[in-house]
């Protein structure tokens, strides 16, 4: 595409729309009412192909994404951060600052599991690797639930280059929170520490096993024997 502009961007979504899987995708990501995802709208369009838009449309500025994020449609507010990950991947350091401070200024409309997952880790991770990292304790502590998986999910790029020290603090803070979205990210950022630090996650299930939630227990243990498992989720640590 020769000059690829915001209007060609929601064109090309457009044109990929699919009503039927627009409907699926609204059960799946739990838009009814009282549901985390409440009022959330779906163009139906699968993941492989907003990323190749995306992709197509890298370039675009600031304004025009802020656009995006802001729209009631789910899939521009994933081409969206898509865009953000391919520029902050392109950057240099102080363009990546930048984008580092509007996506925390816009946490607002980062309000779905998978939107938080496809971008936190490559964007507030990757970007706090050689930073203080006291902004992932502020958003733990967040009212808001994306905040808070925020916090965890970002570690996930401290994980990768064999940092997993705040994934174990952040993971400590959340013990307490009432959302199973969160219970899940835990439990699978404890189970991706644990994998170059299996003593430190076995320490750490054992000395919060009481306050630890079930799913984030189970996500945590994935990778552990049945025989293991069966142990741990009855709170036997010993010879783990």
């Amino acid at each position: 595409m020769a000059n690829p502009t915001l209007k060609s961007l929601l064109a090309e979504l457009a044109a990929a729309a699919d009503p039927v899987r627009a409907k699926s995708s609204a059960w799946f990501f739990k838009t009814g009412k009282g549901q985390y995802g409440e009022g959330d709208q779906f163009l139906g369009i699968a993941v492989p192909v907003q990323r190749k838009i995306a992709l197509r449309h890298r370039h675009l500025p600031q304004a025009a994404l802020q656009k995006l994020l802001t729209s009631k449609l789910h899939e521009h507010r994933t081409v969206a951060l898509e865009i953000l990950v391919a520029q902050f991947e392109a950057a240099t350091p102080r363009e990546q600052t930048a984008i580092y401070r509007f996506y925390l200024a816009n946490t607002t409309y980062i309000n779905n599991w998978d939107l938080v997952d496809g971008s936190a880790p490559y964007i507030v991770g990757e970007y706090l690797l050689t930073r203080p990292r006291a902004i992932l304790r502020k958003l733990a502590k967040s009212s808001n639930l994306w905040e808070r998986r925020i916090a965890i999910v970002s570690t996930f790029a401290f994980i990768r280059a064999g940092q997993n020290t705040d994934t174990f603090a952040i993971a400590k803070m959340l013990l307490a929170d009432k959302h199973d979205l969160i219970h899940k990210a835990v439990g699978w950022a404890l189970r991706e520490a644990g994998k170059s630090a299996p003593a430190q996650l076995v320490e750490f299930l054992q000395n919060h096993y009481d306050r630890l939630p079930r799913t984030a227990l189970r996500y945590a243990i994935e990778r552990f024997t049945p025989a293991e498992r069966k142990r741990m989720l009855a709170g036997d640590f010993a010879g783990v």
